[in-house]
């Protein structure tokens, strides 16, 4: 019965790296796979989980509902709504205005001036919202900035560099990041210490390299600061930036809450969302209401991206399976002999393979192949550490190996071939040379 659930999951995984291909969604995929990887599990339960064995098949399956499919539920659903409360935060700052203020710290006429001041700060907007909204956010203020649509192309490119590395070193800037950081994985004073500068490296050493590609100003009148869909709405100036303060500032207060109240970060997050929400209603109280009830809460929840919230659930789920099965630990331990337990090589080839398939389900396995323990697999322990640096930024080699990368090709209309020529390599650099700087701090003790 392993080996059946085995095959289910690799066929799943594979239809889900050929999604563009099968133009099946991934999120139908993954549900299916966790529905049949489950049912598998519930033939023969009593191999993985002895204290079923000759109980009635009625008291078995309540025993495992209750001690394991409501406890990976759980874990799953800590995630998932730390997502979902993320995501219609940055949904309200966005549609009320607020990210108007990052448009207004990007204007310039050079180019090698925007290109720095782009990737600095795509780069802090990533490890604070999600790579993928720093991302559309980025693209819609390019497109006020350039008009040239081919000058925007190496600008866009970029964006998906320094979102990815940005999301690398916070504990709430990538979803990878945010899974090894609720599992305990790694701590926020930790990650944010030790993995900054390499993820500050991946970005600096590409961006340094392109800027020699870049010369001269841009054209008169492309330069002016950028407005988005969210100008329709009545709001104050002060009114916009407190919103995008109260909400940017309310995410970055969130690892501080889970370190004051010892609760989970999703009530955390609700408590930012729970006060945005109450404190636009009363902006928009003595608002026209046929002005601004497109901007309310109430209306915002509806964009908010389930496809992508039952992906995660799916995936979650079904490498729960493969945990309870044993079948993760057993492939751990394989991997730790062939690499002669080399914890740089092990995640740096885990970084490489993210770039062609999602990262989400590569470090979902790697946390059910290797307990939390001491040593490198102690909380904040080197392979952590290493896991979230290289599953982010390993991303960026293919323009498919991440979702921000998907969303900017489409949004840009970039090809897999340009990127490929134009900016694989960069990453690539950029890639080794911040794992080469974390080799070289801890051979420092730094």
């Amino acid at each position: 019965m392993t080996a059946i659930i085995i095959f289910v999951f690799l066929f799943g995984y594979m239809c889900i790296a050929l999604e563009s291909v099968l133009k099946i969604n991934k999120a139908a995929t993954a549900l299916l796979m966790c529905v049949a990887c489950w049912t598998l599990f519930m033939v023969d339960p009593g191999q993985y989980f002895p204290e079923v064995a000759g109980m009635a098949s009625d008291k078995a399956s309540q025993l495992i509902n209750e001690h394991l499919l409501l406890r990976h539920l759980g874990d799953a659903g800590e995630i998932l709504f730390f997502l979902m409360g993320a995501m219609t935060i940055v949904e309200i700052v966005d549609a009320n205005g607020g990210f108007n203020f990052v448009s207004d710290r990007l204007a310039t006429r050079s180019k090698r001036k925007l290109l720095w001041r782009v990737a600095g700060i795509t780069f802090v907007l990533s490890a604070i919202l999600d790579n993928l909204t720093t991302s559309i956010v980025m693209v819609m203020v390019l497109r006020k900035l350039v008009r040239d649509p081919k000058d925007r192309l190496t600008y866009a490119a970029l964006v998906i560099l320094s979102a990815n590395s940005g999301g690398a070193f916070s504990p709430i800037g990538d979803v990878t990041t945010i899974m090894l950081w609720i599992k305990g994985c790694i701590t926020t004073t930790g990650v944010m210490s030790e993995v900054l500068l390499p993820s500050i490296v991946s970005v600096v050493v590409p961006t340094f390299l392109l800027q020699f590609s870049l010369k001269g100003k841009l054209p008169d009148g492309q330069h002016h600061s950028a407005k988005t869909h969210a100008d329709e709405v009545v709001f104050s100036l002060w009114e916009r930036n407190l919103v995008f303060f109260v909400g940017v500032g309310g995410l970055c207060f969130v690892p501080v809450f889970r370190f004051l109240t010892g609760l989970p970060p999703f009530m955390g997050i609700l408590l930012v969302l729970g006060l945005l929400w109450t404190m636009t209603e009363i902006f928009y109280r003595n608002k026209l209401v046929d002005c601004s009830m497109k901007q309310r809460v109430t209306k915002l929840l509806s964009r908010i991206d389930l496809s992508t919230i039952l992906f995660f659930l799916g995936i979650l789920m079904a490498v729960g399976v493969l945990q309870e099965t044993h079948v993760l630990t057993a492939f751990g331990q394989w991997l730790n002999e062939v690499s002669n337990g080399n914890h740089y090589l092990v995640t740096g080839v885990i970084g490489v393979v993210s770039s062609i398939v999602d990262n989400v389900p590569l470090v979902a396995g790697c946390m059910g192949m290797y307990p939390i323990s001491t040593g490198d697999f102690a909380v904040d322990g080197i392979f952590w550490q290493l896991l979230a640096y290289c599953a982010g930024v390993g991303g960026s080699m293919l323009i498919i190996g991440s979702a921000a990368g998907v969303v900017v090709m489409g949004l840009e209309k970039i090809t897999f071939g340009w990127y490929l020529k134009h900016f694989t390599w960069l990453a690539f650099v950029g890639y080794l040379a911040g794992m080469l700087f974390y080799a070289a701090e801890k051979a420092l003790g730094l």
